[in-house]
């Protein structure tokens, strides 16, 4: 007999969400509708007339986790729309800046998973902040690593959050050689300790897949080997920075995407009617409570030749390098995997770097409406922005970032799981759930969503 339970607000992410979760008599997840139900911002519809110039900062503002993949991708998105190439070590201190905000927020992801895990020999699970080991020195490396991404973003970007330097058209300054070899010093200095930690986080995680329970809430529950899998496709740009509609040969393309109302995806409303008050924190939502997923969902659900996708570092390992592991645990070693490749990027992207070139494009076309698109492979995924621009207005703008990608693909994958780990699934995909939040009523021509909304 299937039950229903849900789980509100999930934690250790970004964001607000909620899990709805139909169960069979054992607890196993049969259906699983993952969604956001963080309040809108309507960030395109803010950009709608505002300079070319301005709606980089405004995009970055959706979220204090993702504002430099954000600020890359929308001024690149305006930089497609005009036609304006830019020199190349401009491009190569993006590369840097976008390559050292992703070793951050791996660090950080680190943080918010270790909980759910147990210290390899024993069946004690971590705890980040204990003053004992091996808490205290992994707290430390993670730390220090935050504290190198984070300098050389500001060095290349000006600040490491609501990163300044780029502008359309380049970056406003170039780095002088001093700052050039800081940033190369700490990049050799981070290479070492990303090292060190990703392969104790190999050691971590392989631990993890090989043990038969996990306890949650004094329980033991069964690991299944799949947990996490799914039928869905993967998408990435590149493997580490990213496409627009500017290149040659574009790994992205517009046409294949289309976008699907949360009232033609999720499930309709249901009766919680499982519930555990022991499940941390604060227990699951209480029996007789209606849930509307079709109502509730804060985002849009994108499709890629009609199909959810998986976005975000397995999915960028399979495009580009072969990796063939799946689930929630291929996840979480795809991530730590990439935390040398970063260092390596930042690394040769010095060793290019010319202090004295020019970084700002000769000429800056004011755009004549064309569409254009950028694509930047963000810490979670692919994350896109398109716009139009005419005579330096934006005339139409949208992101499509990568939980949005991931809210649906995640929502399949929950299916087998029991569901007191559901939440491990979730994590996996390193959720930014405010980024994803977009969708908003405008005016008239969008009746039927103030229709749906007010039945409700």
């Amino acid at each position: 007999m299937t039950k229903v339970v849900e789980i509100s607000p999930t934690t250790r992410l970004e964001g607000h969400s909620k899990l709805t979760l139909k169960v069979d008599d054992q607890g196993i997840v049969e259906r699983g509708d993952w969604l956001s139900i963080t309040p809108v911002r309507g960030i395109e519809k803010l950009a709608i007339g505002k300079t070319m110039e301005q709606v980089p900062k405004i995009a970055s503002r959706v979220c204090g986790i993702c504002p430099i993949a954000h600020t890359l991708a929308s001024t690149e998105a305006m930089e497609a729309s005009i036609g304006c190439e830019i020199p190349t070590d401009a491009k190569l201190l993006r590369t840097i800046l976008h390559a050292a905000n992703r070793i951050h927020s791996i660090a950080l992801h680190n943080i918010l998973i270790l909980p759910d895990f147990y210290i390899p020999g024993t069946e004690k699970k971590f705890n980040l902040f204990a003053n004992e080991q091996p808490a205290r020195s992994v707290m430390a490396r993670i730390v220090r690593i935050r504290e190198i991404a984070q300098t050389i973003g500001a060095i290349a970007g000006g600040e490491a959050i609501h990163p300044s330097n780029p502008r359309i058209g380049g970056m406003y300054y170039n780095v002088s050689p001093r700052a050039k070899q800081k940033m190369a010093d700490l990049a050799k200095e981070g290479l070492v300790l990303v090292h060190e930690q990703m392969e104790f986080m190999f050691d971590v995680i392989r631990n993890m897949q090989n043990r038969e329970f996990v306890e949650v809430a004094g329980k033991q529950i069964p690991l299944p080997k799949k947990l996490g899998y799914h039928n869905q496709g993967v998408m990435a740009t590149a493997s580490m920075y990213g496409s627009s509609s500017l290149d040659d040969n574009p790994t992205w393309d517009f046409t294949r995407w289309k976008e699907t109302r949360p009232w033609d995806w999720y499930m309709g409303e249901v009766t919680i009617d499982l519930e555990d008050p022991s499940y941390p924190i604060g227990g699951t939502t209480k029996i007789g409570t209606k849930a509307n997923p079709q109502m509730e969902a804060c985002t849009g659900v994108p499709t890629y030749d009609g199909q959810p996708v998986e976005v975000g570092p397995r999915a960028r390992l399979a495009t580009f390098k072969n990796f063939d592991e799946k689930g929630t645990f291929a996840q979480h070693i795809a991530r730590q995997m990439e935390y040398p490749d970063c260092c390596y990027t930042i690394l040769r992207c010095l060793d290019n770097l010319n202090t004295s070139g020019k970084v700002l494009a000769d000429h800056i076309p004011q755009g004549d409406g064309s569409m254009g698109w950028a694509a930047n492979e963000a810490p979670r995924g692919s994350n896109i922005h398109l716009a139009r621009v005419k005579d330096g207005k934006v005339l139409w703008y949208d992101m499509l970032v990568p939980t949005t990608w991931n809210f649906p693909t995640c929502s399949r994958a929950l299916t087998g799981a029991p569901w007191q780990i559901a939440e491990m699934v979730v994590r996996a995909y390193d959720p930014c759930v405010s980024c994803a939040t977009h969708m908003i009523v405008v005016n008239e021509e969008e009746k039927i969503v103030t229709q749906k909304l007010m039945q409700w």
